[in-house]
């Protein structure tokens, strides 16, 4: 059978050339999209259907890989967001597959559609492109950095954060010319914050800037700009946590840190391992000079447990009705051999905290005030000590810790091989000297 002379362009093949060409003349818009979205359709008639009055067809061209620049450079400043979207993503798409050949055309063929975008009025087109060349490392630097000053930080969030093309003097211009709210804080975040940006954020009054930066691990921080931020570290509160989990923290920093941190986060400087000799007699001098204070009452220094060493009983009970001191009954019962582990957990069962304390200051020969104080903390290493001090058994220094110095169970510490203590004597020694604690002659 012969087939008709002129088919209708809707049954014709838009792979076939002169098909293609036929079906670009149809005044049916659906037709004329399947030559725009066909991957084997040539390159002029999409750049002629680049100009088509169809939206649809005109958004089909811009997803077609094998459109030609010149017409993505149209599209790119078409009268449609939904059409330059399109172009955005595509280009975006095909960047990281270039070779390193195409990579240098670039310039050429595709930075002026790029720049076009970046420049586009949508925030959604800019945001596109901004996502899409965040982390490639052949991004043309002027594209890269305009949208880092882009005014939107759902634009320049990303690639401040993340753009390897932006250099140590972009980011500093830009820090310096004061950029949009929480573009600071993406650069702050950045791998490897170099010392000049780290000093350029930490010089700024943004708080949550400084924050990220002291969060960051990898941020190189100088420490003369670290003391400029322990300066005002008293007043923002936010800094101090990343502050005491800084890395290499200097002797002077820890000391300062712990004049002014909050009783948890003096805890975290206090189990720190790696902090170096000269760091940790700081700290150790501090807490004593913080202790001091907060026996004395001129500053709220370690927290002080309502715990009742049996003063007032003593002082209602008169001459007529001797009331014995949890102290006093301590020493007796281990005078006479009966202040065991067995029965000061008896004791902690029922809740009385002060014999327990007591028995704990008895055994271990530290001051009861300061036994009060290591318990306070509700520090797991402070208070492992203690009891191991006393002589008693890793297993009660767990209960220790969970019922008298109301540790979590999540960061309470646990026995090594089921029941050895975690620490070594040594290490159990320095968390004593904290407080004031020699080591037994």
């Amino acid at each position: 059978m012969t087939p008709p002379a002129n088919p209708r362009p809707e049954t014709l093949d838009p792979a076939d050339y002169e098909s293609a060409k036929r079906m670009v003349q149809s005044e049916d818009p659906a037709v004329r999209r399947k030559v725009a979205e066909h991957p084997k359709t040539r390159p002029e008639l999409l750049y002629f259907l680049a100009a088509d009055a169809a939206a649809e067809v005109r958004r089909a061209i811009a997803t077609n890989a094998g459109t030609p620049r010149q017409a993505d450079l149209l599209l790119a400043k078409d009268r449609e967001v939904m059409v330059r979207q399109a172009v955005a993503r595509k280009i975006a798409r095909l960047l990281p597959e270039l070779s390193a050949d195409q990579a240098m055309q670039i310039e050429r063929l595709t930075v002026e559609c790029l720049e076009t975008l970046a420049r586009d009025q949508a925030t959604e087109v800019r945001g596109i492109l901004a996502e899409a060349l965040k982390d490639l490392p052949n991004a043309p630097h002027g594209v890269i950095n305009r949208l880092a000053r882009d005014v939107e930080l759902s634009v320049c969030g990303p690639v401040l954060q993340h753009s390897p093309i932006l250099t140590e003097e972009d980011l500093t211009d830009i820090i310096m010319k004061g950029p949009v709210r929480g573009a600071m804080t993406a650069i702050a975040s950045r791998h490897n914050v170099s010392a000049s940006v780290a000093d350029a954020i930490a010089r700024s009054d943004d708080e949550a800037a400084v924050t990220s930066l002291l969060g960051n691990p990898s941020a190189q921080i100088r420490e003369e700009t670290l003391d400029r931020i322990l300066d005002q570290a008293p007043q923002h509160e936010p800094w101090h946590s990343p502050l005491v989990r800084r890395p290499r923290l200097p002797a002077r920093a820890v000391a300062r840190l712990a004049s002014f941190v909050a009783d948890n986060l003096l805890k975290v400087l206090q189990d720190r391992d790696d902090l170096d000799p000269a760091a940790a007699r700081g700290l150790v001098e501090a807490v004593r000079q913080r202790v001091g204070q907060a026996a004395a009452g001129a500053a709220p220094g370690l927290p002080l447990g309502p715990v009742d060493f049996g003063d007032e009983a003593l002082a209602a009970a008169g001459p007529e009705k001797p009331v014995e001191r949890p102290s006093d009954k301590a020493a007796r019962l281990n005078k006479e051999g009966k202040l065991t582990e067995k029965l000061i957990e008896g004791s902690m069962v029922e809740g009385d905290r002060g014999f327990v304390m007591a028995a704990l200051a008895e055994l271990s020969q530290i001051e009861l005030p300061v036994v009060d104080r290591i318990v306070a903390t509700h520090a797991p290493r402070a208070v492992t000590a203690l009891v191991w001090r006393a002589g008693l058994t890793m297993r009660f220094a767990r209960q220790v810790q969970l019922r008298l110095a109301q540790i979590p169970p999540k960061t309470a510490l646990n026995a090594r091989d089921g029941t050895h203590y975690p620490m070594t004597d040594e290490e159990m020694r320095w968390q004593l000297e904290f407080f004031g604690v020699e080591a037994k002659a």
